[in-house]
């Protein structure tokens, strides 16, 4: 899965005070952290093949063999934030003095499944910041969580929406049906250059 630099915390280091999540093998060497708080062995997400860990106690640091040392700080939660403007907006309609958020939304685009293909159309999920014009193109998880506003995804400045999508049928009808569809949204919702954040692609998953 791909993680925008801003959504991960890399080149942490473990010296067996985490172990691998499918066998409990204590675990020692580089590490890297995501936005939903899980741990990942490797230097980046880049470093492949890569296994989920978690901490543990256990570790050379105390007489009882346990160590609670560590250099994974905690990742700030404004360090997943898209700029310093969000601090403040999501302070001013929380009242809170510091940020409480796991994650902002990221780009995950859904993608058709054979079925999808079979049936001929499937649904792409987008959020749209409320402050500026920027669209990110999600997953139905992250576009779950902003419709019912989940204490667990900065909602408040995201707006999320979907729309059908055309995969298969005649080329020419697929691309004009799919541009309709993004036209007629974004005067629906008053989206501006949404189909430009598209690219203008109505043809894409087709086959």
């Amino acid at each position: 899965m791909y993680y925008p630099k801003s959504q991960v915390k890399t080149n942490l280091f473990s010296n067996n005070n985490f172990a691998i999540l499918a066998t409990g093998e204590l675990y020692t060497g580089p590490y890297w952290k995501n936005s939903l708080g899980k741990y990942f062995t490797g230097t980046t997400p880049q470093d492949l093949p890569s296994q989920e860990i978690v901490p543990t106690n256990s570790g050379p640091g105390n007489p009882s063999g346990g160590s609670n040392v560590t250099n994974d700080e905690p990742i700030a939660y404004n360090e997943f934030l898209t700029t310093s403007d969000d601090v403040v907006v999501y302070n001013s309609l929380t009242g809170n003095s510091e940020f409480i958020l796991d994650l902002i939304p990221y780009y995950v685009p859904a993608k058709p499944t054979e079925q999808d293909y079979q049936i001929g159309e499937f649904r792409r999920y987008f959020c749209k910041k409320t402050n500026e014009i920027q669209y990110i193109e999600i997953n139905k998880t992250q576009y779950d969580l902003l419709i019912v506003k989940s204490p667990d995804i900065l909602w408040q400045l995201y707006a999320p929406f979907n729309l059908p999508w055309q995969v298969t049928g005649n080329q020419e009808q697929v691309a004009r049906t799919n541009k309709n569809i993004v036209d007629l949204t974004s005067v629906r919702l008053r989206l501006p250059k949404f189909g430009d954040y598209l690219n203008n692609n109505y043809l894409k998953y087709y086959r």
